[in-house]
């Protein structure tokens, strides 16, 4: 048994009651109070998380720009320092490396955050293709992260840092900004559906920020957040996850992340071909939202049918806390996909009726 990696957070868990399990190697909080009390947490005021287990990668040199071109299915070219893009790596086939975020600090100059469980693996594959004129670093070790997500992420937020963090747009991110006197990257993204920051800084100075975070929230509700929200809240707002909604196996057409992959930028990437020719032929599978009709919640992996014809499985399923209702992500074969379509999940081995409706399930109304 190898041991579980930890976080820099990982000694203050137990202060604000954090309960830890094994993800993907890395002891980490489901939860510190409630899943649900998590959730409506972020929903409705602001709720503070650790995600320093996500992975960094630098990416240096001269032709740091077309080396990333040809690995990410986006089009970096469009991005300008200061900006963030969304973004997937593939294999030859189609299949997904990573879903990741890309940053450009400056020219030639860029910051990968990547899915935990594939830090190693992406690295590889980077290093494995790398042109000359391009270093690459992992800095994982050296980083961490917290996420202040909510809508009132940037009051609260505010009272720590000098700078104006109302300046920082949806996917902007702004250098050395000062929270609770230590220097931290900002930036308005995360994975929650809602408004909020992703804050990068030195590890040795996370428990700093986030005790700082906590108490200047505590007045307007601010909560310590577990994995446990952080996926149902994803799940919402039909966010992607790797290793559910996309793997080797699965594309990011067939995924619904294909705003993701430019088909029609100049330079080659891994996978344009595969991709190109998915597109052309159709997407022989689609990722569908579903709400159950009878009663059960359909679960990662239950099979999905019409009739007694298995057309794919769930991907993504739980009890929405937003919408009260048993919803599901599932991955189907395309021609099924049309909204209302009646299908059925196996549950326990007993099919249970669900109807294919439309996605995101949840979106915030923007004031």
């Amino acid at each position: 048994m190898s041991e579980l990696k930890r976080t820099p957070l990982f000694e203050v868990y137990k202060q604000y009651g954090g309960k830890t399990i094994d993800f993907g190697g890395w002891d980490l909080p489901v939860q510190f109070s409630s899943i649900k009390e998590e959730h409506e947490a972020v929903r409705t005021k602001a709720g503070l998380f650790d995600v320093s287990h996500m992975g960094e990668i630098e990416v240096k040199g001269p032709n740091s720009l077309s080396y990333l071109q040809k690995m990410m299915t986006n089009d970096i070219s469009k991005l300008s320092a200061g900006g963030a893009q969304y973004t997937a790596m593939c294999y030859e086939n189609g299949g997904t490396v990573d879903d990741l975020l890309v940053y450009k600090l400056g020219e030639d100059d860029y910051l990968l955050v990547v899915n935990a469980a594939n830090i190693t693996k992406d690295y590889d594959w980077l290093e494995k293709h790398v042109d000359e004129g391009v270093t690459l670093k992992n800095i994982s070790e050296s980083m961490a992260q917290l996420a202040l997500q909510g809508p009132i992420a940037e009051k609260v937020l505010q009272k720590l840092a000098k700078e104006d963090l109302s300046k920082i747009g949806f996917f902007k991110f702004q250098l050395e900004v000062e929270i609770a006197g230590k220097k931290t990257l900002v930036s308005r993204t995360g994975y929650t559906g809602e408004d909020g920051f992703e804050i990068y800084c030195a590890s040795e100075d996370a428990v700093l920020i986030w005790n700082e975070i906590l108490a200047a929230g505590q007045d307007d509700g601010v909560l310590p957040c577990g994995l446990g929200a952080r996926d149902t809240l994803r799940f919402e707002a039909t966010l992607a996850l790797y290793g559910q909604e996309l793997s080797p196996q699965i594309s990011p057409l067939e995924a619904g992340i294909g705003f993701a992959v430019k088909l029609n930028k100049e330079a080659d990437f891994f996978g344009k071909e595969a991709l190109m020719k998915q597109k052309e032929s159709g997407v022989p599978r689609t990722l569908v939202g579903i709400e159950m009709i009878e009663r059960g919640i359909p679960r990662h992996g239950y099979p999905v049918y019409i009739d007694d014809q298995k057309i794919g499985d769930v991907t993504t399923g739980t009890q929405s806390p937003t919408l009260k209702k048993n919803i599901g992500l599932a991955l189907i074969e395309s021609k099924f996909g049309a909204p209302d379509t009646e299908v059925a999940v196996e549950i326990r081995g007993k099919k249970v009726k669900a109807k294919v409706i439309p996605t995101p399930f949840y979106k915030r109304t923007r004031s």
